[in-house]
């Protein structure tokens, strides 16, 4: 009888035993959404942070990876990620105008002149800043466009002759387009070419990489490359809390190297994307206008009050505008 209730204590132990390694080696699915189709390389790009993560973690997560649409609208994804909807999400901080107040600088017009310095900028500025904006999710890191410009349907020589036109833009930079005396219109990229194609706006302030990515090419005659206006399009890449704080150390510790190693191919990837531009645009004829010093000089001052709104709104917020416009033109200046 000893023998048969040891034997049995020994079969439980076991059992215990396997299945304790068992659940501590659970395999972990997350749900990641995306803002771009799968035949975008941006997305192709991500496609590999999800494959890497699942290999350094030997199998044991699995980052199920939807492109745009797929699980939530695209301009529902920040909350998506908040409520645990989705698991990790990335889009534009412009599709949720007025949530993240102070990192809205990004969509003035700083003078932005690659990808790689945007991609660079807005990872230095969440680690010195820590804005609490972001605090509902778990940051895994930020990507960036290149510098956004001028780009319409029409033969147009400067930004003079943007007056009068209907240009899509972001909520946070429609007051450039207003400033030019164009009409700002509010539409998210998945919604651009259909636009353009029906006439419902004359052209677009974006970065160049949509002529090709989002062939936009199709209906564009100039684009006009004053970087003085420009700005750049900042994309988050964040967790659900709740599900970041559930996670193994040891799990913790590869995404957040993985992340850091992709904001560096993120940023070589927009420089090479925006090369791949400019030489499509030569292939569609489509005019590049590159402004002169006076140009410039004429169109930076009509952008300064723009810039010195953000300043004085965020203030009055209590929040350190002044030192994030500090940091940027630091930072563009030195990091060009």
């Amino acid at each position: 009888m000893r023998r048969v209730v040891r034997g049995m204590v020994f079969c439980l132990f076991l059992v215990c035993l396997f299945s304790g390694v068992g659940f501590s080696q659970e395999k972990i699915k997350l749900r990641l959404s995306d803002q771009y189709p799968p035949s975008h390389k941006h997305y192709q790009l991500m496609d590999q942070f999800c494959q890497e993560i699942q290999k350094r973690t030997n199998g044991r997560v699995e980052v199920v990876h939807y492109p745009a649409n797929a699980l939530v609208p695209i301009t529902k994804t920040y909350e998506a990620v908040v409520t645990g909807t989705v698991d990790i999400g990335t889009t534009l901080l412009a599709y949720s105008p007025g949530r993240f107040p102070l990192s809205e600088f990004l969509s003035l017009p700083l003078g932005f002149s690659s990808g790689y310095q945007a991609n660079k900028l807005v990872n230095e500025y969440y680690k010195k800043f820590k804005p609490a904006e972001f605090n509902e999710t778990h940051v895994l890191f930020f990507h960036a466009s290149g510098p956004g410009v001028f780009q319409v349907k029409k033969d147009i020589n400067s930004l003079d002759e943007i007056k009068g036109l209907r240009i899509k833009a972001n909520a946070e930079n429609a007051d450039i387009v207003k400033k030019l005396g164009g009409a700002p219109v509010t539409l998210p990229i998945t919604e651009t070419y259909e636009a353009l194609q029906r006439g419902i706006i004359d052209g677009v302030l974006l970065p160049i990489e949509p002529v090709k990515g989002w062939k936009l090419g199709d209906h564009l005659r100039t684009v006009i490359l004053n970087y003085t206006v420009s700005y750049t399009t900042a994309m988050y890449v964040v967790m659900n809390k709740e599900k970041w704080n559930a996670l193994p150390e040891d799990i913790k510790k590869v995404i957040t190297q993985t992340s850091e190693e992709w904001i560096e191919k993120f940023g070589k990837q927009c420089n090479e994307l925006d090369e791949e531009a400019l030489a499509y645009m030569k292939e569609k004829n489509i005019k590049v206008v590159r402004a002169t010093s006076e140009e410039h000089a004429k169109v930076a001052a009509l952008m300064k009050p723009i810039i010195d709104e953000y300043v004085k709104t965020t203030t009055q917020k209590g929040l350190p505008g002044d030192k994030v416009i500090e940091f940027a033109m630091s930072f563009l200046k030195e990091r060009k």
